[in-house]
């Protein structure tokens, strides 16, 4: 059996907030597969079907985002299941949005209910991840993940989640990188785009490389290649770039 865990907080006044995007992304395989109704059970709305012949667990943790691996974890143990049965589906300050990543184990970013699946599960099961930005300043991120998506935002959300749900299959299968260009090629990226790429001779000024979110842009340019260690000069650079926002 594969779980797949759609991390958000229950209610109404959540249900169209950025931090709800890995409810989102279940609800939507809900509705282009076979599975039955949603009822309650392990803290949390589930329901169950088949995908690619395997058995497949949806699940809505309804703790709040910051208990979440109470719920998954209840049910991990239930059905006698291992970290790696399991795939958290979440939001990502730190991807611009309609970019995805998948991956197994990592740290938590920052991210209450990716902590909480931690404690409760352990650390290797996989994780997909769906951009949604970062609003570029530390103070305003728990209202802007709290905050509904824009209008804007649904040219690539719909596309992005239909695409999801329509190769779940890919996910069931552990098919992550073809699952990853699928999602791009969905809200008109490119397959593949952010695979690294072999280093090139330096030639004259041209496009730069695409895939990069605008913050990790603004990130490595702001920063000299080769960062001195000692002196006043490490001091204020340390304070400047030393830490990263969640």
């Amino acid at each position: 059996m594969l779980v797949i865990a759609g991390l958000g907080n229950p209610g109404r006044q959540y249900a169209g907030n950025r931090h709800n995007i890995g409810f989102m992304a279940v609800d939507a395989i809900h509705r282009r597969h076979s599975f039955s109704p949603w009822s309650k059970k392990f803290k949390a709305e589930i329901a169950e079907g088949e995908i690619a012949g395997e058995k497949v667990l949806l699940i809505k943790p309804q703790t709040y985002m910051n208990l979440s691996g109470e719920s998954v974890g209840e049910a991990m143990r239930f059905y006698k299941l291992q970290p790696s049965d399991i795939v958290a589906v979440y939001d990502e300050l730190d991807l611009a949005p309609a970019k995805a990543r998948i991956k197994t184990g990592g740290g938590h970013g920052g991210h209450n209910g990716i902590k909480s699946l931690d404690a409760h599960c352990g650390k290797e099961y996989r994780r997909l991840r769906l951009g949604i930005g970062h609003p570029g300043n530390k103070d305003l991120v728990q209202h802007y993940v709290l905050g509904d998506f824009a209008k804007v935002d649904q040219t690539w959300l719909e596309p992005m989640l239909d695409a999801l749900a329509d190769n779940a299959d890919m996910l069931v299968r552990n098919e992550d990188s073809q699952l990853m260009n699928k999602l791009a090629l969905a809200v008109g990226g490119k397959a593949d785009e952010d695979k690294p790429k072999p280093a090139k001779a330096p030639t004259t000024a041209g496009p730069k490389p695409a895939g990069k979110s605008h913050i990790h842009q603004a990130r490595n340019s702001a920063q000299p290649k080769k960062l001195p260690t000692t002196g006043p000069m490490a001091e204020m650079l340390k304070k400047m770039f030393g830490s990263k926002d969640d």
